[in-house]
């Protein structure tokens, strides 16, 4: 980067925000256009773009929020044919760009950039970068902010655009890249070839003990199908065989024939799914294999902190009663409190959301964005708990394995849901054919 003249990154990154705004609005010529233009170098992006719009025929206005701007995106601007407005004189645009604070701006928007976003609702709104007034770094909404239907991000994703509640101003993110060299990020998003690559492959002479043994202590006399459904997502092909011990093995018998019913070794067990009252005695007795184990719903009211190998995997409510917070805290801090629980607990914390959040440790994490909103159905959770669980057997450690079956559990969700409902069943069902599309 520090070879590149000066002004290339941001032509390269105007050049795409142009682009991804002609897209939006399907012509050029004619479109009103209307710049939001704050301080700093998102501010020069739009310029610069509207700039790039303007000698391509559309009518841009550029309205000033701020008495520092990036003075050459400006000139540029105006000798293309655009024009400086104040609210009252400026026409109702087809689109309105977001150039108000970048990266490094504080969470929060003033009263004139509120004012501004209010005179001109109900037009499409492109951010670039990130939706100003969101906090980039931590997805934490605190206070007003843009609401986007596209943002056009340069570079790289930011924590924002994946972590909600920010992610959900953000609107469709479009990643444009303009050529930096980058770090391993703290925060990442599994892609399809990721998957592939981490997914447990057999080879030609493994057999169903060498392939992993899953053990699956869930369900219970009041709630025997999330056994069921808790056994339908670990005996989806990942590992090479289902054990069963619970108070459910009829329903689970009836379902899955292949799913064997006695006692013996496992490579990792799965407890808590509908458990209701069988919960902490079950913890406690697959605790006591000292293999890696799946802690989800009744069980995680019994899991001590410190426990090793483990995976819990609360929704934002069981995740506050670990904590002792109330569940809008969690929800309005998502990241922060899987990340405070991942270390309270030493543990691998997975918590539940529109976008899942896996979290280690020592601050790393992984966010889910495969799912479908249709996913939010009662037994979802105890089939993620189950592929998961399978994933532990085949090999993988708790991050991965917790990572790779969200992002999995979320695609079938996806498949199986071909853009309407979906049961938790179906999404089951769709895991195999997920796998094979990532290997094939």
């Amino acid at each position: 980067m520090a070879d590149l003249p000066d002004g290339v990154l941001m032509q390269r990154a105007a050049t795409g925000l142009a682009v991804a705004i002609s897209d939006l609005l399907g012509r050029v010529y004619a479109a009103r256009v209307l710049l939001l233009i704050g301080p700093g170098d998102n501010g020069g992006d739009a310029l610069w773009a509207g700039a790039m719009l303007a000698r391509r025929g559309a009518a841009v206005e550029a309205l000033l929020l701020s008495s520092k701007m990036h003075l050459a995106g400006l000139e540029a601007l105006r000798a293309a044919g655009g024009r400086t407005v104040v609210v009252a004189d400026a026409h109702q645009p087809d689109v309105v760009v977001d150039g108000i604070f970048g990266i490094g701006g504080r969470p929060g928007l003033r009263e004139e950039a509120e004012a501004a976003l209010t005179a001109f609702a109900g037009a499409p709104v492109v951010a670039v970068d990130v939706p100003s007034g969101v906090d980039v770094d931590t997805g934490r909404l605190d206070g007003a902010h843009v609401q986007a239907d596209l943002t056009v991000t340069l570079g790289t994703h930011k924590v924002a655009h994946l972590v909600d509640p920010a992610a959900q101003a953000c609107g469709v993110v479009h990643l444009v890249d303009i050529g930096l060299d980058l770090p391993q990020a703290p925060v990442e998003a599994l892609q399809p070839v990721d998957v592939a690559a981490l997914l447990p492959v057999p080879g030609a002479f493994e057999h169903k003990y060498t392939r992993g043994v899953v053990g699956v202590r869930a369900g219970s006399q009041t709630y025997p199908g999330a056994a069921v459904l808790c056994t339908s997502g670990a005996v989806s092909g990942l590992a090479g065989m289902v054990r069963y011990l619970g108070s459910a093995a009829d329903a689970v018998r009836a379902r899955h024939p292949e799913i064997v019913f006695s006692d013996g070794r496992v490579q990792a067990w799965v407890v808590g799914s509908g458990a209701d009252a069988d919960a902490e005695e079950a913890l406690a007795e697959a605790l006591a294999d000292r293999v890696p184990t799946v802690v989800d719903a009744d069980a995680l009211v019994h899991v001590e902190k410190g426990v090793r190998d483990v995976v819990l995997t609360p929704h934002a409510g069981e995740l506050a009663r670990m904590l002792g917070v109330e569940r809008e805290e969690v929800e309005a801090d998502q990241l922060g409190f899987a990340r405070r629980a991942a270390v309270e607990y030493d543990a691998v914390v997975l918590l539940k959301g529109r976008r899942t959040l896996v979290a280690r440790p020592d601050g790393r994490v992984r966010v889910t964005t495969s799912g479908v909103p249709w996913l939010a159905v009662a037994g979802a959770g105890d089939v993620l708990s189950g592929v998961i669980g399978s994933l532990l057997a085949a090999g993988l450690d708790p991050w991965d394995a917790a990572s790779v079956g969200s992002w999995v559990h979320g695609a079938a969700a996806a498949l199986a849901s071909g853009g309407g409902p979906v049961t938790a069943s179906a999404v089951a069902d769709a895991v195999p054919q997920v796998v094979r599309s990532l290997l094939g």
